[in-house]
């Protein structure tokens, strides 16, 4: 199978991925905040539960089955088709609530259980990369995939903003109320099953199980410390950058704060994508000339500076910068994290030990929320101050847990360079 085939769709797939994710994700926590009337910590589980019954079913499931029966595409498909009927039937039960917050509710209980069938399509998207593209390939090509993936979002963010409102002719979150979020998303899901037809089945490579077996056992202890330590600064990073990914909107949209509408948000959002597109392709060129390691602690730098910045302004231009950062430092540390990884971990074990790698990341999108920014918004609204300063106290508090992880990423290259292991051949 030819390398364009291959990229055609697995860069497909990730468009319609992203255009779900942008879609429906960019304003339902605006639509549990605002219509539906749940704490900003409420809001945050969401993401929290969800992706807690993902990582799990990943870890003890679905990664094991896919090493076993090395079935990367069909757990794919099969988990997009299901997770788009269960999206459908989540929407048909929160409209059968006549009290809001159990609706917001019913929403987070049925996300969590979509995410069962998620959780399949997740862990073999990873493993699958790894199969089809070798060490050396894998920070261009994950940084071409989330080029265009950034697309898919830039389209989903665009078509969210006009559904959330009904284009401005009904009232904000009515997109969610009358299912049109829901439909579209759901119809995303099961197109996007379409151009994995494209794809071969998966599996590691012959080549990379003989390499596995003649590893020398102090390079093989040398690689599981080196894992450890580099998924401990993972969950710093990611947990500390993406702590304010679901109350950002709540932030800019606060009448008392920066105030936009929801077509402005998208505006602004889309500013994040527009980074991940124009950087995405130049990943790859970071990546051999200063290797992955640094590449992912410059991305982290840039990661904090952009959440500082966030904290101390309302100016606009500065806001849709913070924006283009964040953009900046997502598509860089998302392709050279996956690339570290997919080197640390052994081929045959690439289904359960990836779930270890995106629990980091999935789990950062609702724990850190959860636990850490929700909390500090809602303790400092208690407490009178003023909602816009809460909010922006957890800015600072999420850049000062990122840069704990740079820190230890700091650690792990210098610990790398002193045993004489390059950033890709570990």
């Amino acid at each position: 199978m030819s390398n364009h085939k291959k990229f055609f769709g697995l860069s497909s797939f990730e468009m319609l991925a992203m255009f779900r994710r942008g879609l429906f994700y960019a304003y339902l926590s605006i639509y549990l905040r605002h219509y539906l009337g749940l704490s900003v910590t409420e809001t945050t589980l969401f993401a929290t539960l969800p992706m807690i019954v993902n990582i799990l079913c990943q870890a003890f499931i679905w990664g094991r089955i896919s090493d076993h029966f090395q079935l990367r595409r069909t757990l794919i498909v099969i988990g997009e088709i299901l997770a788009g009927i269960g999206t459908l039937l989540v929407w048909y039960v929160h409209r059968n609530f006549a009290h809001p917050a159990a609706a917001g509710y019913a929403i987070i209980v049925g996300l969590s259980v979509v995410e069962i069938f998620w959780s399949m399509s997740n862990i073999a998207w990873s493993a699958l990369i790894s199969d089809i593209y070798t060490d050396q390939e894998r920070s261009r090509m994950l940084g071409r995939l989330t080029s265009m993936g950034g697309l898919g979002r830039m389209a989903g963010v665009w078509v969210g903003g006009l559904l959330y409102d009904g284009m401005g002719i009904h009232f904000s979150g009515w997109g969610f109320y009358e299912g049109g979020l829901f439909f579209v998303a759901s119809g995303a899901m099961w197109i996007s099953t379409l151009p994995l037809l494209l794809l071969p089945e998966g599996g590691p490579k012959q080549q990379e199980k003989a390499a596995v077996s003649v590893s020398e056992p102090g390079a093989v202890s040398a690689t599981t410390l080196f894992f450890a330590l580099f998924l401990i600064g993972m969950v710093f990073i990611n947990f500390g950058r993406n702590s304010v990914a679901i109350i950002l909107a709540q932030y800019l949209t606060l009448p008392a704060g920066i105030g936009v509408g929801s077509r402005e948000l998208g505006y602004i959002f889309n500013t994040q994508s527009a980074a991940m597109i124009l950087l995405g392709w130049a990943t790859g060129w970071m990546s051999r000339r200063i290797g992955d390691d640094i590449s992912l602690m410059v991305s982290t730098l840039v990661g904090i500076l952009a959440l500082l910045v966030l904290a101390k302004t309302t100016w606009m231009p500065l806001i849709y910068f913070c924006s283009f950062m964040r953009g900046f430092a997502d598509v860089i540390i998302m392709a050279t994290s996956y690339t570290m990884a997919s080197v640390l971990i052994p081929p045959e074990k690439r289904g359960r030990l990836f779930a270890f790698f995106n629990a980091t990341f999935f789990l950062s999108w609702g724990l850190a929320g959860t636990f850490i920014a929700g909390p500090i918004v809602d303790l400092l609204i208690q407490k009178n101050v003023s909602e816009a300063a809460a909010y922006q106290v957890s800015f600072v508090v999420a850049a000062g847990i990122t840069f704990m992880g740079l820190l230890i990423q700091g650690v792990l290259k210098w610990m790398r360079s002193s045993r004489g292991f390059s950033t890709r051949h570990v």
